[in-house]
């Protein structure tokens, strides 16, 4: 998938007003559409026009947008780096030129559903209409250990808006969270009444956090079991050893069996992540060969190749 560069589509600086942005945009939508257009690419090109402008119209979409977009240049490969949104508060917004998938896959993977806008519910009050404020929504990145054990963390979000000149740009909104205990990556944290105020007497909205966890140095989370890649010397495979391996809760000594294979997995129950079903730790053995460095190593591997009939590659009929 290419990165698309909105602005370059659009044939604007990247600090143009929202006026120039709406201006660009007016004039190459009748420049290609389909209608009126001799141009023999004129549809995609009025699609692509039609997807710039729905990001950098939209002043929540574009400050994120223009943070990641630092970083990359149009038509480079692109995969959407986790938690790139992470620190942005979202309103909503909706799409106004048609759905996600009326768009590029690039732009489904940065504004897919979770950019859809949802709607207040509505009441009539004494001064014409009641409306509960919007729910605002942002994720936020968090550590392994915070979702193992709990813990109340300082968060500082970045809310985009529009200045007097019309340009994008952010404030912050600094907020005491806790983190629950056995939370895990795509579920939300509810802090009610921190979205928009409601009009006409109603209830403020509620700001959702989504959680994204952050790439651990040790430790990979899948559904809520965690697992560790132990690396182990060769000899320690083929005659069994006891070993040290770090877990979340501390080191704990751990037997390898007599001809461990590379790749075995070993389980110890209840080590994962907390919650109604408990995840488990997994330990993944990793043999690392040592390398010849030095003539001593050298010959012990020669020797142990004149002793050993072993094919590494007998499964594959060679």
């Amino acid at each position: 998938m290419e990165f698309r560069d909105y602005y370059q589509t659009l044939g604007l600086a990247r600090d143009a007003t929202q006026d120039d942005i709406k201006r660009a945009y007016r004039k190459l939508a009748r420049k290609y559409h389909p209608d009126v257009s001799s141009e023999a690419d004129a549809e995609s090109k009025f699609k692509a026009v039609g997807e710039a402008y729905e990001v950098l119209k939209d002043p929540e979409k574009r400050a994120a947008y223009d943070q990641l977009g630092a970083n990359w240049r149009a038509g480079e490969d692109f995969k959407a780096p986790p938690g790139w949104d992470a620190g942005f508060e979202f309103s909503g917004g909706g799409f106004t030129q048609g759905d996600s998938h009326a768009f590029s896959d690039f732009f489904e993977s940065l504004f897919g559903e979770r950019y859809a806008g949802g709607s207040s519910p509505f009441g009539q009050g004494a001064r014409g209409y009641r409306a509960r404020g919007e729910d605002h929504h942002a994720r936020i990145m968090i550590d392994l250990e915070d979702s193992l054990h709990g813990a109340s963390r300082t968060i500082s979000l970045r809310v985009p808006g529009l200045d007097a000149t019309g340009r994008v740009h952010t404030r912050e909104h600094t907020l005491n969270v806790r983190i629950p205990k056995g939370i895990a990556p795509g579920q939300h944290i509810r802090l009610a009444g921190q979205g928009d105020p409601g009009s006409g007497g109603a209830p403020a909205g509620d700001l959702y956090l989504e959680v994204v966890f952050k790439p651990h140095r040790r430790y990979r989370l899948e559904g809520r079991d965690i697992y560790l890649d132990l690396p182990v010397a060769p000899w320690e495979a083929a005659l069994g050893a006891h070993v040290k391996a770090p877990t979340p809760a501390g080191v704990i000594d751990l037997k390898i069996p007599l001809n461990t294979k590379g790749g075995k997995k070993m389980r110890i129950k209840g080590r994962g992540l907390p919650g109604k079903q408990t995840g488990d730790f997994y330990v993944v053995i990793k043999i690392v060969l040592p390398p010849a460095h030095d003539a001593k190593v050298k010959r012990a591997y020669e020797e142990l190749a004149r002793a050993s009939d072993f094919n590494a590659r007998a499964d594959l009929g060679v």
